[in-house]
């Protein structure tokens, strides 16, 4: 299993790309891993062929540095006994052979009492009492718990008796016997799919449980402790949006006139679309260099104060949220930053950012607007001091002395900070508030 980040313990086997006996080339993908944070491709390096998976698919928690496969060079053939020597030597399927060899106890000590946890070893359902200790193979001992075979009832033709690959594959059931296993493989093939604990649901249930991914597992343990541990508080304020749709509706316009034109009008590029979002995150880029104590992080001993305006954009995916960061914001113009934040997301969707492209980060953002809510507050994203909650644009009258009504209709937006009170007091936070609010409500001050 291959480290694909330096803060990255352990990861799981999404998919292979290349079968047992096929060939690669470099630049080949030959497995997607899934980390903590994304589904990452592993290239080939050289030419090769793909000799043995020994984690498939599906596969959870695996410790890196762990042999998930032998590879070899074309032409390369290795038999049953090869292989076990080798996996012998290595060790590499220790890990698995722990996590798949406790459920295969409680088939075999099902009929029989057990009054302490030690005992369904030393009990099995083998035919004579020659051993008390059952020696197999790790992959035996695997391929016996996928296919619910009773490694009690298998002599092993390996040394000293031991219980290989080949004995599984040649193991035929006795007549007698043929109904009773089938509960117990049942039993058995519910954990070989998964590393998690989850089972399958009882006949009629209402609910299905899905094994936890190495992503959620991460999310679920980071936002428990920053919760339970950081001291938030939150500030919420009102920004009048109507500056920034009269000047995204130019700019985009400008962009389409261009685009037909062939590319470039008036100095605008075409192909260029604004969004909401991309002001937003100027906005924040702007205030965090007006109000760098904002643009911190708490590390225990001490206090980081970042340079540069690193935001962060939560981007929701199949597997959880990710954040990818658009570096440097504070310097880079609009379309540049439209850009950036599109390219990423795409990418997060896809599980295919790069570890640089999500690992830091400065200040984070988090939207909800598109999806109607109103307003919300989020979880600061540790080490990171504050992070900016967006809701939905809506319409709004307020009183206005100078129009006949009395009133005017204008589009608000609520915006809610959440703030790690160790680093940002509330004095800073809500300076920071007031220089978004002011950015956004005069737009053009970003071309100044």
């Amino acid at each position: 299993m291959p480290a694909m980040s330096p803060t990255m313990t352990e990861g799981g086997i999404s998919s292979w790309k290349k079968a047992e006996g096929e060939t690669f080339a470099p630049g080949d993908v030959l497995v997607e891993i899934e980390t903590d944070k994304a589904t990452m491709d592993v290239e080939a390096q050289d030419e090769g062929v793909l000799i043995k998976i020994i984690v498939g698919d599906g596969s959870k928690a695996i410790p890196v540095g762990t042999s998930v496969a032998i590879l070899g060079e074309e032409g390369d053939t290795a038999d049953a006994a090869a292989i076990e020597k080798l996996l012998a030597e290595d060790g590499a399927a220790a890990p698995e052979a722990k996590k798949e060899e406790a459920p295969a106890p409680k088939e075999e000590a099902a009929p029989a009492p057990t009054s302490a946890p030690a005992a369904p070893k030393a009990e099995s359902s083998q035919p004579s009492g020659e051993r008390s200790i059952i020696f197999a193979s790790p992959v035996a001992k695997r391929l016996a718990l996928e296919r619910g075979i009773p490694l009690g009832q298998i002599k092993g033709s390996g040394p000293n008796g031991r219980i290989i690959k080949a004995d599984i594959d040649s193991y035929k059931p006795a007549a007698a016997a043929a109904s009773a296993p089938a509960p117990a493989a049942a039993a058995a093939k519910a954990p070989s799919a998964s590393s998690s604990s989850a089972a399958p649901a009882p006949a009629g249930a209402a609910y299905t449980d899905t094994p936890v991914s190495n992503m959620r597992r991460v999310i679920a343990s980071r936002l428990t402790e920053s919760k339970s541990g950081t001291p938030h508080y939150y500030l919420t304020v009102e920004v009048n949006m109507d500056r920034v749709a009269k000047l995204r509706e130019v700019f985009n316009s400008a962009a389409k006139a261009a685009e037909a034109a062939g590319g470039v009008k008036d100095g605008v590029k075409g192909g260029v679309k604004l969004s909401v979002n991309d002001f937003i995150v100027k906005a924040s880029a702007l205030a965090l260099q007006d109000v760098p104590e904002a643009n911190s992080g708490w590390h225990g001993d001490f206090i980081r104060h970042y340079h540069t305006q690193d935001i962060s954009i939560a981007v929701a995916t199949p597997n959880g949220l990710i954040t990818p960061i658009v570096t440097n914001a504070g310097a880079k113009g609009l379309a540049t930053i439209s850009a950036q934040t599109k390219a990423l997301a795409a990418k997060a969707r896809d599980g295919k950012l790069k570890p640089e492209e999500y690992q830091g980060g400065s200040f984070t953002i988090s939207n909800l607007g598109m999806m109607g809510i109103e307003s919300f507050t989020a979880i600061v994203n540790p080490p990171q001091s504050c992070i900016l909650a967006i809701g939905a644009t809506e319409k709004k009258l307020v009183l206005d002395p100078e129009s006949e009504r009395g009133f005017k209709e204008v589009s608000v937006m609520k915006a809610t900070m959440s703030c790690d009170h160790r680093v940002v007091d509330g004095a800073v936070g809500a300076r920071w508030m007031k220089a978004f609010k002011s950015y956004l409500e005069s737009p053009l001050s970003f071309m100044l």
